[in-house]
């Protein structure tokens, strides 16, 4: 059994009006059952550990509605981030209140926003990056790209070192152009880097404190005081210091340098519900491609004519469309969005723009 932690932060901006700062996108129903997608990771882990060694870390606002949703975790084991320092602070607290209980225990983290089609070929995945963690390597779960994507970020890999699934990660390489992506994808030797880790805990954070010791120093004095009455004090006090940076960034890109990072290959069907065209695509249409979440509430849709919509009526009116295709509507009770399928990236635009009218409370 591993420790299994979730970081559960972001607001999921390509997801604006239903996705909100005060009520993200982990927190809702996107998996086409009832479960939340927070809910939907918990339940993915549950053959590879237990309530009492998963950890979620999520921000103050989320709190309740994370422990309401997770009823079956420990209390204690919700993590407060006060504010948000990216993942690298909140995935390195939480490795150090495991190494507290555990001091080589074995970690992985998974994001609470992701969809996997077939759990059982995740878990057998993430098994297998548990050996290469066993071994003192910092492990990653990478995933087999099926096509040319400019939005992820890459890992690329080494020759397998011995018979096993195994391989070293050479390089973190950035989010690529579209020739880029393709010539990545014709190499055979790349793979989209979804920022799932498995590593021993003591292995991480060692090299935590070799590459980011002021880092490393502020989470240290935060799990020292861990479970004490100085708790809030000092996790108050010194969390406001941290480097805000990401785990890829602080650890990962100089660890793959000296060769400390390695990754197993994985056919799962991932997908990290950035927008609602993606969305769209992995969840079950209809016979015309249409695509509506919450379908089961009243009024519902009414759609005619209609093709290759995704439609997301939450505002608990009838949503009806005609002769129209290709289109994302969302209907929330104070903010209506429709856009084209492939300007799905461009919704984190219309949030920029609230955000700079002052607009706060539709964000």
């Amino acid at each position: 059994m591993i420790y299994a932690v979730i970081p559960a932060g972001g607001s999921g901006t390509r997801l604006w009006p239903l996705s909100r700062a005060g009520h993200p996108k982990f927190l809702h129903p996107l998996t086409g059952t009832a479960a939340s997608l927070l809910q939907a990771t918990v339940d993915r882990l549950g053959p590879l550990t237990t309530p009492e060694r998963t950890l979620v870390v999520t921000g103050a606002a989320h709190v309740t509605a994370v422990a309401r949703q997770l009823s079956v975790l420990p209390e204690e084991n919700i993590l407060v981030e006060p504010s948000p320092r990216d993942s690298c602070a909140a995935i390195a607290l939480a490795a150090a209140v495991i190494a507290r209980r555990e001091p080589t225990a074995v970690m992985g983290s998974f994001a609470a926003d992701h969809l996997i089609g077939d759990p059982e070929r995740w878990r057998e995945t993430v098994r297998q990056a548990v050996r290469g963690a066993e071994q003192g390597l910092l492990m990653t779960v990478g995933i087999t790209p099926t096509r040319a994507e400019t939005g992820y970020g890459y890992l690329e890999t080494g020759a397998p070192a011995g018979d096993g699934p195994l391989r070293p990660v050479a390089e973190f390489k950035e989010k690529p152009s579209a020739d880029v992506a393709e010539a990545y994808l014709r190499s055979g030797r790349h793979l989209w880097n979804a920022s799932m880790f498995v590593w021993r805990v003591d292995v991480f954070l060692a090299e935590l404190a070799r590459q980011q010791p002021a880092l490393h120093a502020g989470i240290a004095a935060i799990a020292g005081a861990w479970g004490t009455e100085d708790q809030d004090d000092v996790l108050g006090t010194v969390w406001p210091t941290l480097p805000k940076i990401s785990v890829d960034y602080a650890v990962m890109e100089g660890a793959a340098t000296a060769g400390k990072v390695a990754t197993v290959p994985g056919d799962f069907g991932w997908n990290d519900v950035g927008d609602f065209h993606t969305l769209g695509e992995v969840l079950p249409a209809d016979q015309d491609g249409n695509v509506v979440l919450g379908g089961d509430a009243k009024p519902g849709v009414l759609l005619r004519d209609s093709a290759n919509l995704v439609v997301v009526p939450y505002s608990g009116r009838l949503v009806a469309t005609v002769g129209v295709r290709d289109l994302i509507v969302v209907d929330t009770p104070d903010a209506l969005l429709v856009c084209p399928r492939d300007r799905a990236q461009d919704v984190k635009k219309i949030v920029d723009e609230l955000k700079e009218r002052g607009e706060e409370g539709l964000v």
